[in-house]
């Protein structure tokens, strides 16, 4: 089948491209974008995703205010869209420039959450390494991803009780975050039978930290077995282009998180590593204190995982379906509610020899299974103050 795309000389095989080099259902191609004003007073998060081989897009828009938590989300047959301007309902991406600036859009809908507003890089995109997992003979993760800090500009409307609204105008001082584009093999739609790895009870721990700061930018991230193994590792320093500074790389990325007791809900951290010397031994170790501001629980409403009736690339019919979710934590009911990866906003700080720095950016992190660092023993046992650390 061809498509507007195939107009392009951007083809990668002998095939129209609507179709991928692969088969397995979870390939997925997919645009994340977060922002939060610096006080922690609002945060949203926008995810869209296409996924061929379920011939699904689909796509959502969260907000965290003062406790309550709103989303719209929106899924179609993928043959319905443009590809080079995705969209599906309210919901939509527009590539400005492309690697640079790129505008996210809500538009007016039933429930009074809208949402106007363009991403502007900080520095170029970073790619990421290859995140790359087997289990049990299977390809759960093959993936590739760019990141990219910046500031918004724009607004944001959401219902501010009894009939009220409230609009946030966002601007590029106050408003920082993050946006990612990534691709590949990983887990979406429908459950599938798992086979042997129904009875293998996993660990899955994940911290990725992308931070913007006054005048550069950073990015750790980390993924490890139960005794602190590492599956991938990654820890760089980026600086504005008009600065012509190249990359800089450290070496041990490691953490030191804490825990609000009887929990997996990390109230803090502190990220650390290590310079890199002209010899290659460890020089200076950066200490980053990271501060969450507000959290959203991204696994909830939005399609991460954790809901029977939404999940990313789940078949929701040919016609645009176009849904609201909303949760209240600040309250009992909506508290327990609360689990798996959260995506925080959060605020950084670190000194070097230059100086103290302060910056804002994405504290997220999940921990499924035994992890021994943190006295973890089952699969969602909560932190005992007497625990690892």
């Amino acid at each position: 089948m061809l498509t507007n795309l195939d107009d392009y000389p951007i083809h990668q095989f002998a095939e129209p491209m609507r179709n991928v080099a692969t088969s397995d259902r979870n390939f997925y191609d997919r645009y994340y974008f977060m922002g939060f004003e610096k006080g922690g007073e609002a945060m949203f998060i926008f995810g869209l995703g296409v996924y061929p081989n379920l011939g699904v897009i689909d796509a959502f828009l969260a907000v965290m205010h003062k406790g309550t938590y709103r989303v719209v989300r929106a899924s179609q047959e993928l043959e319905l869209s443009d590809r080079l301007k995705p969209a599906v309902g309210p919901l939509g991406v527009e590539v400005v420039e492309a690697l640079k600036k790129l505008r996210v859009r809500c538009e007016p809908n039933d429930w009074g959450i809208t949402f106007d507003a363009t991403f502007t890089g900080a520095h170029e995109p970073f790619e990421e390494p290859r995140h790359y997992v087997r289990e049990n003979g299977r390809i759960i993760f093959d993936t590739t991803r760019l990141a990219q800090l910046g500031g918004w500009d724009g607004t944001l409307t959401i219902p501010d009780g009894a009939g009220a609204s409230k609009t946030f105008a966002i601007d590029g001082d106050n408003w920082w975050g993050t946006r990612d584009r990534s691709w590949g093999v990983r887990p979406i739609g429908e459950s599938e039978p798992q086979g042997i790895r129904a009875k293998v009870h996993l660990t899955w721990f994940w911290v990725y930290t992308p931070i913007r700061f006054e005048d550069h930018s950073m990015l750790v991230m980390m993924q490890e077995h139960q005794d602190g193994s590492r599956v991938l590792a990654e820890a760089v320093r980026m600086w504005p282009a008009e600065t012509a500074k190249p990359n800089e790389f450290f070496s041990r990325p490691r953490h030191q998180m804490r825990f609000e007791p009887g929990t997996r809900f990390s109230t803090g951290a502190r990220i650390l590593m290590d310079t890199i010397n002209d010899d290659g031994s460890a020089g200076e170790t950066i200490d980053i204190d990271v501060e969450p501001l507000v959290p959203i629980h991204i696994g909830i409403g939005t399609g991460y995982g954790y809901d029977t009736d939404w999940r990313h690339g789940m078949w929701q019919g040919v016609d645009p379906v176009v849904q609201n979710f909303e949760l209240d934590t600040n309250t009992p009911e909506g508290k327990a509610r609360l689990f798996g990866i959260v995506d925080n906003g959060a605020r950084f700080s670190y000194t070097d020899e230059r100086g103290t720095h302060v910056g804002y950016g994405l504290y997220e992190n999940l921990i499924i299974g035994p992890h021994d660092q943190y006295g973890f023993v089952d699969m969602l046992d909560g932190y005992a103050e007497s625990g690892g650390q």
